[in-house]
């Protein structure tokens, strides 16, 4: 492996979490990339991977730098055939980049969600932490994997694999975007963000396994698929 798998993190409260810790349990090694700070963007080149986590930002909002670059990195990625694992604001990037739509969720999704999935080996069913206001729509030619009342939640195109939900967030992290989003919250009808996280304690721990078994799933597909490519 000539480079570590590059993790693109958005903001300061938004932190590769279980991903990270995943990674060292499997000794490897990870690039963070800090979009929001000034710095010559990285190279996808090599990669075994690259991650895109969540972020205040939409897919949409094109006239804004960063995510025109993100856009930029992501697309380079996936013509140049290195996996991306895509995390909620990172799924939808993926989608838009393979040609899906970015659009208003009809419901924001803001805690803890059980998920319908096709392949629980891959996707478990949860529950998940989930916190946005958008959706994506399935791209040409990829294969949903699991869905919600309120939309997608998860497909694959290739080696490349796109969640609305976040498999790498703790409450511990969530919580800060829950108090940073009062006033969208209050707008909503929802008093207590941090109680709606907090109400899902329990799930915590098995959470964390879930996530591990979906990072582990696309980890060996990852491996699979370099060893064809590069065979």
């Amino acid at each position: 492996m000539s480079a570590p798998a590059l993790v693109l993190q958005h903001g300061e409260t938004g932190p590769p979490g279980l991903l990270a810790e995943w990674a060292h349990q499997h000794g490897l090694p990870l690039e963070i990339y800090m979009t929001h700070l000034d710095g010559p963007w990285p190279q996808v080149d090599g990669r075994p991977f690259v991650a895109c986590l969540g972020s205040k930002h939409s897919p949409a909002d094109r006239e804004v730098p960063v995510v025109a670059q993100t856009l930029a990195l992501i697309a380079r990625a996936v013509q140049e055939d290195v996996p991306v694992l895509g995390l909620c604001y990172g799924g939808q990037v993926l989608a838009d980049v393979l040609g899906g739509q970015i659009e208003p969720a009809p419901e924001a999704e803001l805690g803890w969600y059980e998920i319908e999935t096709d392949e629980p080996e891959l996707v478990p069913a949860g529950p998940w932490l989930e916190w946005h206001y958008q959706r994506f729509t399935l791209p040409p030619g990829a294969r949903e994997l699991a869905r919600s009342p309120r939309g997608l939640q998860a497909f694959t195109s290739g080696p490349h694999l796109g969640t609305q939900f976040h498999p790498e967030s703790t409450i511990e992290i969530v919580t800060q975007w829950a108090q940073s989003d009062q006033a969208k919250l209050t707008a909503l009808g929802i008093d207590n963000g941090v109680a709606r996280l907090e109400a899902g304690r329990e799930h915590a721990d098995a959470a964390r396994a879930a996530a591990f078994q979906l990072f582990d799933a696309f980890w060996q597909r990852t491996q699979t698929f370099l060893e064809r490519r590069d065979s």
